[in-house]
C-alpha cells in the first residue's frame, strides 16, 4: 500500500477528528470542527509541534502529533514527545503505525534529540506490544494529575 506521511492541514481536521473517535478516549466524544480549527491554529504557533497524517489513496488513515522541544537539562539537547497515535481500524496490522513511528523517530534523530517518548494507557496492552515490537522500551513511570472538571475543558477551544 502506497502511504504518504505529511503535516496535516486545516482541510484534514474532519478526518483526523473521526480517527480520534476510534481511540476510545473521552467516551468517543470529539471536538467540533470549529474548536479543532482554533486549537490547530494555536499548535501551529509552536516552534516544532506538528500534527501528521498518513494518507493512502487520498484518504486519511492515521495520525499522530509530534513535539520536538528544547531543554535546558541534558546539556541543551532536544527531546521528542509523540501523542495521539491512531490508525483507522480498517487499516490496522498493515504496518502503517510502524511507518508513522519510524517517521517520528527519524524526524527526532535529524533534530539531534536524545530521546523520543510517548505514553500509553496501562490497559492498552495491544498498543504496548506494538511499541515494544518497534524497539520502544518501558522507561520509568508516567504520572498524571486528573482534574475533576476535565469534560468541561472542551469548551476551552471555543
Amino acid at each position: 500500500m502506497d502511504i504518504k506521511i505529511r503535516k496535516a492541514k486545516d482541510k484534514d481536521l474532519s478526518s483526523i477528528l473521526q480517527l480520534y473517535a476510534h481511540l476510545g478516549m473521552d467516551d468517543g466524544s470529539i471536538l467540533t470542527l470549529k474548536q479543532a480549527l482554533k486549537i490547530f491554529g494555536r499548535i501551529q504557533t509552536y516552534p516544532d509541534y506538528n500534527l501528521y497524517i498518513a494518507v493512502a489513496k487520498g484518504k486519511v488513515i492515521g495520525t499522530f502529533a509530534l513535539l520536538v522541544m528544547d531543554n535546558l537539562g541534558h546539556t541543551g539537547t532536544r527531546s521528542g514527545v509523540v501523542e495521539e497515535v491512531v490508525v483507522h481500524p480498517d487499516y490496522r496490522r498493515r504496518g502503517i503505525g510502524g511507518r508513522m513511528m519510524k517517521f517520528a523517530v527519524d524526524y527526532c534523530r535529524k533534530r539531534d534529540c536524545y530521546k523520543m517518548a510517548l505514553s500509553s494507557n496501562v490497559q492498552r496492552e495491544d498498543a504496548h506490544r506494538f511499541y515494544e515490537a518497534l524497539g520502544f522500551k518501558k522507561h520509568g513511570y508516567s504520572f498524571i494529575v486528573e482534574f475533576a472538571d476535565y469534560p468541561n475543558k472542551q469548551k476551552k477551544g471555543d
